[in-house]
């Protein structure tokens, strides 16, 4: 129950909302958000300045398993600018912990440690943010090994399309195979990514795969990039060949040139006029988030309808901003709408994270690639 004092921080809120967001107002039309996407809502644009710095911290501690995270039988707690509050060891049942984060929402609240409190449940957010440590279905090191071919059983070799890597005598680590045919299609294709693209798509891997072959998701993706069947059949590559990796590294490749081809003048109209450094950073933040979220919905973010109000804000202010609080806060203000929820908002965090560690593990991965030495075959598929 909202006290008075508590109401009276919500009507402060609602009116910082009207200055901020311009345009907003409910209508008899338009049905309220749900409670946890209010307190989004009403979260001014400025609370993005440092947000990538907070989150990517607490995203760190869970992918990471370190500080608070160390041990995987707990969950934490955060607020609307990223920033963490608490954490508590698990219950015994889902039942008593979603019990146990509400009443530590109520505290907080109470604390005046946050501005309001939302009971969550099993099918409803609940406010503040809570994140569960233990992720089995994330082994950062173990899928960044299967990456570098510390096992030897892990290295791969095969050909698609021209290109030959590795040999069944000689085979090399999954990494160089991948960056071997990116830097070929990429220019056949004319399409030249910048080196944060290039090391980010390192990073995707992991994070979408685990750097496995035999992959498959819910969503019926499947694979080293988890591309489903009907983009690997616009990239014509025929059913039989959908999990090789050669032809998976193809067909992102692809896509990443189609979302570079249709977000750079959209893009270029909005952030156009940042420095070029900032520009083009956060660019290539957005060209990684439009493989995940796809680049429809990424160009909303970037219009002149509702979704777009966030980068109007970002665009008119954007010295005040890095390019990586600029690319989250696109996602977190539009949370709720055109699709967009809580994994949108933690790709980009996690993608860097796992980029920076295979950098870490092996620094050489995450040096420009010049000349990629190949050989050629005619055949289109042999083993990998």
């Amino acid at each position: 129950m909202l006290t008075t004092n508590g109401l009276c921080r919500g009507l402060f809120l609602t009116a910082v909302l009207l200055a901020v967001h311009p345009g907003y107002a409910a209508t008899e039309t338009v049905p309220p958000p749900a409670p946890w996407l209010q307190v989004i809502r009403d979260t001014p644009y400025v609370f993005s300045d440092g947000f990538y710095q907070n989150i990517s911290i607490i995203r760190r501690w869970v992918l990471l398993e370190q500080s608070y995270c160390g041990e995987p039988d707990r969950h934490i707690l955060f607020d609307q600018r990223g920033r963490f509050l608490t954490w508590f060891e698990n219950e015994a049942t889902v039942a008593e912990n979603q019990q146990r984060l509400n009443q530590l929402r109520d505290t907080l609240y109470q604390e005046d440690r946050v501005h309001r409190w939302i009971a969550g449940s099993a099918t409803e957010t609940g406010y503040p943010f809570a994140l569960r440590c233990d992720q089995p279905h994330v082994d950062l090191d173990a899928a960044i090994d299967r990456l570098l071919g510390i096992d030897p059983a892990d290295r791969v070799w095969g050909t698609w399309d021209g290109m030959s890597a590795g040999s069944e005598q000689e085979p090399i680590a999954l990494v160089d195979l991948v960056l071997q045919v990116f830097n070929d299609k990429a220019a056949r294709q004319g399409f030249q990514p910048d080196d944060a693209v290039m090391e980010a798509f390192i990073g995707q891997i992991v994070i979408e795969s685990g750097a496995r072959k035999e992959s498959f998701s819910a969503s019926r993706a499947v694979g080293l990039l988890q591309l489903r069947p009907e983009v690997l059949a616009d990239c014509e590559i025929a059913e039989r060949f959908h999990l090789h990796r050669m032809a998976q590294v193809d067909c992102a490749v692809r896509l990443y040139q189609q979302n570079d081809r249709n977000l750079r003048p959209v893009f270029d109209q909005r952030f156009g006029h940042l420095p070029d450094d900032q520009r083009e950073q956060l660019y290539s933040l957005l060209l990684v988030q439009a493989y995940h979220g796809g680049i429809g919905r990424l160009m909303q973010l970037l219009g002149d309808d509702e979704p777009g109000a966030a980068a109007q804000h970002f665009a008119a202010d954007a010295g005040r901003y890095s390019p990586e609080d600029i690319a989250l806060g696109l996602v977190f203000h539009n949370m709720g709408r055109i699709s967009l929820g809580l994994d949108s908002l933690y790709y980009l965090i996690d993608v860097r994270i796992a980029t920076e560690a295979v950098c870490a593990a092996q620094p050489g991965v995450c040096e420009p690639v010049t000349d990629a030495t190949q050989s050629t075959s005619s055949d289109p598929g042999q083993s990998d």
